[in-house]
C-alpha cells in the first residue's frame, strides 16, 4: 500500500515539478533552469545524505558499483529534466506527461523482459502488451480534436 501512494505521490511531484521548470525556462532558458534544478535537488540530497545515511554509506562505496554505468543516473536524470521542460512547453503538462507515462511503462517492461541493466527477466504476459496498447490508444483519444 505504501509503494502505491509514493508512486502516486512520485507521478504528481513529477508532474508539478515539469511545470514549475516550464515557467523558470520561459522567464531563463533550458540548461540554466536544468542547472538550478540538478544544483538545488543535489544540495537537498548531500544536507539528507550527511544528517541520514552517512553512517550507513560513505562516498567511496560508489566507486565499488558492479555495473559503473548505473552512476550515469545524474546524467540521464539532466537530461529527463530538459526533455520534461520542452516536451510541456511544446505539448502542454497533460498530453506531454501522458507521453512520458506511456513511454516510461513501454521502456520498463521491455527492460523487464529482456533483463536488461541487471534487472531479474520476467516473461512476455500478453496482458501487459495489451496494457501499453490500450494507453497507446488512451494518448489517441486524449488528443482528439
Amino acid at each position: 500500500m505504501w509503494g502505491i501512494l509514493i508512486a502516486l505521490i512520485s507521478g504528481a511531484l513529477m508532474s508539478i515539478q515539469g511545470v514549475f521548470n516550464t515557467g523558470v525556462t520561459k522567464q531563463t532558458s533550458a540548461w540554466l533552469t536544468n542547472s538550478w534544478v540538478q544544483l538545488t535537488g543535489f544540495i537537498i540530497c548531500v544536507a539528507v545524505w550527511l544528517f541520514k545515511e552517512r553512517q550507513e554509506s560513505n562516498i567511496g562505496s560508489l566507486f565499488q558499483i558492479d555495473h559503473k554505468y548505473m552512476l550515469l543516473g545524474g546524467v540521464i536524470g539532466a537530461f529527463i529534466t530538459l526533455t520534461v521542460i520542452l516536451s510541456m512547453n511544446q505539448l502542454g503538462p497533460a498530453q506531454a506527461v501522458l507521453l512520458i507515462v506511456v513511454s516510461q511503462v513501454t521502456v520498463a517492461y521491455l527492460i523487464e523482459l529482456f533483463g536488461w541493466f541487471a534487472v531479474d527477466k520476467v516473461g512476455f504476459q500478453w496482458s501487459k502488451l495489451v496494457g501499453v496498447v490500450v494507453a497507446i490508444i488512451g494518448i489517441v483519444i486524449f488528443k482528439w480534436k
